[in-house]
Formats: structure tokens, sequence, C-alpha cells
């Protein structure tokens, strides 16, 4: 529930509401973004009733929180959260792109791609070190090795790296190298991981599960914000359907819903959605006009002969091309509207 307090309460009698929302086993917070003390109290809705703050001397008005998802819905928080990785800032009027290959294969791969998708305008480096694959027999990725590369080429080229990270024990290692953890799309109903990359204290990208409701891809996110960690970016990757002719369906009516639910920013994977390179641009403008606040693109120096997602893959004039179109880091929603 939402509790305004009325006009003259000190911090020490705000504080000691809070004690007593605590007292109760509930979460309890100051909300931002308002002229007046406005707390906000979580938990079971049996026992927030039980405490009567519509009655209390203090309190001016108490509203419920109807979402099921309490911290990341705009309810509580009703301005954007802006997510801070390194330089890069996601969210609110920013348009950022994270961009790089499927997996890390070897150095000498990594330094090209850093080299040509910082040169067009990237403001962060992707590559997994973890790959989840479908079958056994493919490329599992090269562990600790492939952090090892992606850090180096990060630190090199001054950008901020984005892996995925598939297991609760693995949380410790990957955040020695990565600016920011991603939980794919296989994991976003993994809470033992959701948990732990949470207290990890990195900003988390959270893709959306191929089968996952907007409301069950929210909770996910609720997961990692009830563990303390507002620093969540939201990443629609398309959904499974019973179209084949692509990979999956990109859902760009989660994008503007999702905006429209939570604070949290929203990016999109154009890449995993389509599952061929020919619709990666497209798709990505279209992601821009519905309001998404960035991309991350899959993007290898030769598509060809990569050990993952080759298909999906843009090479870097490619993706030069498009992070041209998208204008990464300036307000490029207002350039789009004209023309430019």
């Amino acid at each position: 529930m939402i509790i305004v307090l009325k006009p003259g309460t000190t911090k020490e009698q705000a504080d000691e509401l809070l004690s007593k929302i605590e007292a109760q086993g509930l979460k309890s917070l100051y909300m931002p973004g308002s002229e007046r003390t406005v707390l906000g109290a979580l938990g079971d809705e049996r026992v927030l009733a039980k405490l009567h703050f519509e009655s209390h001397p203090l309190v001016e008005s108490v509203t419920p929180v109807l979402a099921p998802y309490k911290l990341v819905s705009r309810e509580m928080h009703p301005h954007d959260t802006v997510v801070q990785i390194g330089p890069l800032s996601i969210g609110g009027d920013r348009f950022a792109v994270i961009a790089g290959p499927c997996s890390v294969e070897n150095h000498e791969q990594m330094l090209e791609t850093a080299r040509g998708v910082k040169a067009a305008g990237a403001g962060a480096l992707r590559g997994g070190a973890f790959k989840p694959r479908t079958s056994p027999y493919a490329f599992q990725g090269m562990g600790e090795e492939g952090l090892k590369i992606l850090r180096d080429v990060g630190d090199k080229h001054e950008m901020p790296v984005v892996t995925e990270v598939m297991d609760p024990r693995q949380v410790d290692l990957v955040c020695k190298y990565a600016d920011m953890l991603q939980i794919g799309a296989r994991n976003m109903q993994n809470f033992s991981l959701l948990r732990a990359a949470s207290r990890s204290g990195k900003p988390i990208l959270l893709k959306r599960g191929a089968g996952a409701t907007i409301e069950e891809w929210l909770m996910a996110a609720e997961y990692i914000l009830a563990e303390g960690n507002p620093n969540v970016v939201l990443c629609e990757r398309g959904i499974r359907t019973f179209e084949r002719a692509t990979r999956h369906t990109l859902d760009l009516n989660a994008v503007v819903m999702v905006r429209e639910r939570t604070h949290l920013p929203v990016i999109v994977d154009p890449s995993h959605a389509a599952g061929l390179r020919s619709l990666v641009v497209p798709l990505s403008l279209g992601s821009l006009a519905a309001g998404a606040s960035g991309l991350i693109v899959e993007v290898h120096p030769d598509p060809a002969s990569a050990m993952s997602d080759g298909a999906q893959s843009l090479d870097l004039p490619m993706f030069a091309d498009l992070a041209a179109r998208v204008h990464p880091g300036r307000h490029a929603r207002a350039r789009l509207a004209v023309g430019s």
C-alpha cells in the first residue's frame, strides 16, 4: 500500500511508522518524487489491513497497490528508472545500444568486434562465456577464460561488459568480470538465480521467457527488486508462437504495455526474436518507435564462421548502418519524428 503522511510529519515520526511496518515482517520504504512524505508497505494484505493506517493521526491517505508486482509497478514508483552501467545510461529519454557476439570465441574476435561496435556508437559490449544451448553437443562457451577475454577487451576499449549467468553458483565468478549480469530467457523464472543475482549488487538484464506472459516477466523482476537491487533492465526478445518463419515473434505490444505498467527500462533483442539478420534493422527501428530504451544486438566480424547464432548476427558494416539510424546515446526519438 501507499501511505501519504500529513503535512508537518517529521522524519522521526515517519521512521516510527516504518518501524511499525517492519515489526510485522513487512517490507517498508520511502517513496521518491513527492512533496509530501510518502511511505510504501509491502507484504501480506491481511497483515497490512490489521495495521489500520487509514485511521492513524499522521496519515492523510492510504491507497492499495493493485498490481501483483509492487516494487516494479508505476503505482509505487511513477518516475522512470535509469540504470547506470559504467558510463552508459539505460532508461528515461536515453536510447542505449549493447552489441557483440553471441559467444566469446577468442581474443582477436572480441577485439575486432569491440573496435567496430565502439566506433559505431555502441555503449556496452556483450558476449557469452556460458551458453545455454538446446543441444548438449553444441558449443557451450569458454567459461572463465571467455570472461577474462571479455573483461580485458572491455577495459581496452573502455566499454562496460554484459554477459549471462546461468546458475546461482556462477554469480560470484561472473561478477568478478562483468559490469551487468544477464538472466537469459530460459532462466527467467529460476528464482534462486534471481535472488543470488540481485544480492550481487550488479545491474541485471532480465530477458523475457519465450513462453512467459507480461505479468510473469514483471513478477520475475519483482523477485530481484524485493531482494534489494533496483537496477533492473527488462529485455523483450520474442515469444514462441505458432509462426515458424522466424525464430520467435517480437512482441512490440509488450514494449508499450511494460512502459505503461513499470518504471523499469525495457530494451529489445531483435536478433533472437528474428533469427534472421535481414530482419534485425527493421525490427530495431520498430522497437525505437514503440518506445524501447535501447537494443541488445548480436554482432560478429564474420557471421558465417560464428560458433553460435551466426544466421542472426550482423557484421560490422551492417551494425554501423543500424547504429547510425538509431543515434545511440542521444535523444533519438525526436530525430526519428522529424525524419532524420
